[in-house]
């Protein structure tokens, strides 16, 4: 009867013990190719080729590598799985994907991807537009657009004439509708407008909502409800930028007051 296998029993001291200079790793993850016949091995139990009580559980563990050495699952997977697993990402994931290496950037920079994103940050309006400069660049631009449309209600809240004199396209052909319905036209009519609105002790502080973008190249157009309090309607306003010298800047601004049951509920603030 054979003794059990431990490191005190020299005849089996070899299936205990390996070198120093043996890598364990990579002999288990070592890929064996099936279509080559392996040499007999005798094992406690059978042997490896074919012979009555193989042990198929060391051939799979000798074939867990992959099939490409140095290559990940995620970069294996089919276009459409790989679509399919980069839409839960969000903005910063996605792009911290692209910089890890060729075939992720690959994979990070495609269309079908950002457009997804998209659609689940923004919105679905736009699912039949095909952007000019494809879906990864027109995410970024309404991203930057949100942004200076965000700054423009910032600029309310703190009532600064400075801020808003530079948001503002300095142009003769810019015009600024207020709530109360009265046109300011040309870029000094616009900032007197905006000095009158500011002089009031009461500030601004909108809760902003509903808000869609459209972008054309150098132009866009943002529309939104905007509430002052829980208790009354939304106003409806539209903003329109355009992109000069690096910069997108409001070219138009108009507010109106939401109309609840035909009647005019809200009291006109700007």
């Amino acid at each position: 009867m054979e003794k059990p296998i431990s490191p005190q029993n020299p005849r089996h001291h070899h299936l205990t013990s390996f070198p120093s200079s043996f890598n364990r790793n990579r002999f288990i993850s070592r890929k064996i190719n099936l279509d080559k016949p392996m040499p007999s091995t005798s094992l406690a139990n059978g042997s490896v080729n074919g012979n009555a009580g193989e042990r198929p559980d060391v051939v799979a563990s000798s074939t867990v590598a992959d099939d490409k050495p140095g290559v990940s699952m995620m970069e294996q997977l089919v276009p459409e799985i790989t679509t399919h697993a980069l839409s839960y990402l969000d903005y910063p994931s996605l792009c911290r994907l692209s910089m890890t290496n060729s075939l992720m950037r690959k994979a990070a920079n495609d269309d079908n991807a950002w457009k997804a994103l998209y659609h689940k940050d923004f919105t679905v309006e736009q699912d039949g537009i095909t952007p000019v400069n494809g879906w990864k660049a027109y995410y970024a631009t309404t991203r930057a657009i949100i942004s200076v449309n965000t700054g423009f209600f910032n600029i309310i809240r703190e009532r600064s004439l400075q801020d808003m004199a530079q948001l503002w396209l300095n142009s003769d052909y810019v015009k600024c509708i207020h709530a109360s319905g009265e046109l300011f036209s040309g870029y000094s009519e616009v900032m007197q407008s905006w000095q009158l609105c500011f002089n009031w002790e009461q500030g601004f502080d909108f809760q902003v909502h509903n808000v869609r973008t459209r972008i054309l190249t150098d132009m866009a157009w943002v529309t939104m409800k905007a509430y002052l309090n829980v208790d009354a309607g939304p106003f409806l306003i539209t903003n329109v930028f355009e992109y000069h010298n690096g910069r997108w800047h409001m070219v138009h601004h108009h507010s109106s007051v939401m109309l609840i049951d035909g009647v005019n509920q809200q009291v006109v603030v700007h």
